[in-house]
């Protein structure tokens, strides 16, 4: 594992994301703000609700010293904001009815994820490499997933996936798609990481055993203790999620030794392991 200390910012105050290239990228038509940094092959981070905080940003600065180009899409929220209240339930609330996302959908895919997979296909040839990595988290988490229905993404992280929202045991994703990825995982010997809290109140154990018996021993499932979150979290954590979630963001303990800093390091050398060949 290469050195990835970054500089230490104020996760209570917002981010400029300074240190990232904002680029407009149009694909299938629609037109997204991506945040861009580092060098290597590409790892697309999809930020969890309510937007790109500043502890998704961290840990996309995290992946680029680990030796990867980041691709962050901004796909709700506002860029660099620290998670409140009012702001994060409205824009909880539009993302909930926008046609992109299928909050409330087992059995059927969000419209995003076809352009996400297209972004997929860029940075592949932007970057090189065997392929891409992708990471998901909450409203994203599944996201990942969908994505290995393009042949360049290698290396899939579900983080405490919560669609569909109102189905514990469901999956955001069409049966025939994700029929096909097994398939696909099988096949070409990959493997899917996934990540969630215990008492997770948003992504439950009904979850991860529906996509167990979906995917089989391809899904790999990491489960940490409610104990290693960090009860320190901004105010739309504490308030509106108000349970352990965010495993390598808003609940990441940064210390050595902390299960969470154990799971970071497991996502970063999964990327290495399929996108460093």
């Amino acid at each position: 594992m290469p050195d990835i200390t970054i500089p230490i910012r104020n996760m209570n105050e917002d981010d400029p994301l300074e240190d990232f290239e904002r680029r407009r990228i149009t694909l299938n038509g629609i037109t997204k703000d991506v945040y861009l940094a580092g060098a290597g092959p590409a790892v697309i981070v999809m930020t969890e609700m309510p937007g790109i905080s500043p502890h998704v940003a961290r840990f996309s600065r995290w992946v680029r010293a680990a030796g990867f180009t980041v691709y962050m899409p901004s796909l709700f929220g506002r860029d660099g904001a620290v998670p409140g209240i009012e702001e994060g339930i409205a824009t909880f609330k539009r993302a909930c009815v926008s046609a992109e996302f299928r909050a409330f959908a087992n059995n059927e895919s969000s419209p995003v994820t076809q352009w996400l997979r297209a972004l997929a296909r860029l940075a592949h040839k932007q970057c090189g490499g065997p392929g891409v990595g992708a990471i998901g988290m909450c409203f994203t988490g599944n996201f990942a997933l969908t994505m290995m229905l393009e042949p360049t993404m290698l290396a899939p992280v579900v983080c405490q996936p919560s669609l569909p929202l109102d189905d514990p045991a469901g999956i955001n994703m069409a049966p025939d798609e994700l029929a096909n990825v097994r398939k696909r995982l099988e096949r070409e010997d990959l493997t899917v990481m996934a990540y969630r809290f215990e008492g997770d109140r948003h992504c439950k154990a009904q979850r991860f055993a529906a996509y167990r018996e979906a995917l089989g021993d391809r899904f790999v499932a990491r489960v940490l203790p409610d104990s290693a979150a960090n009860p320190n979290t901004p105010p739309f954590f504490e308030k509106v999620v108000a349970s352990p979630h965010s495993v390598v963001t808003a609940h990441l303990i940064d210390e050595a030794g902390q299960p969470t800093i154990a799971a970071r390091d497991e996502i970063l050398a999964f990327f290495a392991h399929r996108l460093k060949k």
